[in-house]
């Protein structure tokens, strides 16, 4: 099967975890992997964004399959279920908001930038190193702090649904694609 370009955007998934590692910064590119998703599905009304383009499920395809490191088993019938997508799309935009939110008092001198990457929206990881500016404002900094926190979160958590049942199960209740599906349903009854 011939190989495309889009094939080997999982390459940019990882550049991005990796970038945003050693250059907090970085982590504003993130918002590509949020405004394309949901420009493809607006304008044209399909997944295509999930489908071929998203690099984090290209990752977890070549890691789970050509690899090896899933267990390729079925997820259970409750994480496909539509309560859990959208509860879990729910809980998502809840930790984002309060991400901006957090952002918002940074930029408004309430609250003083915290160099640290929430993992899990639980654990607070040192993350110092990462960012060493004075050049831009330290609500910039913060919000990329936050960003970082989400999509290294969000590949945690695909990497455990890897191993533990197919390579793409993360793909399954991602809030990206469960919101896409959500815009692409209203818009092909529209139409």
């Amino acid at each position: 099967m011939k190989k495309h370009w889009y094939d080997y955007l999982w390459v940019v998934s990882l550049t991005y975890l990796v970038l945003g590692f050693f250059n907090i910064l970085f982590a504003w590119l993130g918002l590509l992997c949020f405004f394309i998703p949901l420009i493809i599905s607006i304008t044209k009304g399909t997944k295509g964004y999930c489908n071929r383009y998203c690099g984090r499920g290209q990752l977890f395809g070549l890691l789970g399959g050509r690899f090896g490191l899933s267990r390729k088993k079925d997820m259970p019938k409750w994480m496909k279920s539509k309560g859990f997508r959208y509860g879990f799309l729910i809980f998502f935009f809840i930790m984002f908001f309060q991400m901006l939110w957090n952002t918002y008092l940074v930029f408004s001198g309430v609250r003083e930038l915290k160099q640290v990457v929430t993992l899990l929206w639980t654990f607070k990881l040192p993350w110092h190193w990462a960012y060493h500016g004075m050049l831009f404002h330290p609500g910039v900094a913060q919000f990329a702090f936050g960003f970082y926190s989400v999509m290294l979160t969000s590949t945690v958590l695909g990497f455990l649904t890897m191993i533990l049942f197919k390579p793409r199960s993360w793909c399954v209740y991602c809030p990206m694609g469960t919101m896409t599906q959500l815009i692409c349903k209203a818009k092909n009854r529209k139409e």
